[in-house]
């Protein structure tokens, strides 16, 4: 890649991570499978389970078809006090490029969670780890693994981070 090409991509990478994080962040969660491919993965794990190569997750979502069934669980069938995110991403730091054009790429996290009327709080740290393939509709993620680092998740992990 020539280093003009670099450039773009990782342009493009951070406007992919901006759209996703203002989809949550604007409450647009029917809008949040679309950022992957139809067999994209989700993933949310802690970060220690993933250092030592455990599989188990909070959340480990295998294709869009799951990730809209867990909007519909979190829009039509979940009762919780109302509270607002803002998700704050790093600039992408490009890790590899795969033979079949899948792109390797990372960016720390930060999402906050703030209840009308009260103060604001971390929510929720980490890091993605995305592979992102590009499509006729521009760059999607065929996986994307969040590896938080907060050793207590607050109550409970309802919209995606």
């Amino acid at each position: 890649m020539s280093p003009v090409e670099t450039l773009l991509l990782h342009h493009e990478i951070d406007q992919l991570n901006a759209a996703y994080a203002a989809a949550l962040d604007e409450a647009r969660f029917d809008a949040w499978p679309d950022f992957f491919i139809p067999e994209g993965r989700y993933t949310v794990q802690a970060r220690e389970n993933h250092a030592r190569g455990l599989p188990l997750a909070l959340i480990a979502l295998e294709s869009q078809g799951m990730l809209r069934d867990r909007v519909y669980g979190v829009t039509q069938t979940i009762y919780h006090a109302p509270y607002y995110m803002r998700h704050v991403v790093s600039p992408a730091q490009v890790l590899g490029h795969g033979d079949d054009g899948t792109v390797r790429a990372q960016a720390h996290y930060a999402v906050f969670r703030t209840r009308p009327g009260d103060v604001s709080e971390v929510y929720n740290v980490g890091r993605y780890i995305d592979e992102i393939v590009r499509t006729d509709a521009g760059l999607r993620f065929k996986s994307r693994l969040c590896v938080y680092d907060s050793e207590m998740v607050l109550n409970s992990l309802i919209y995606p981070v």
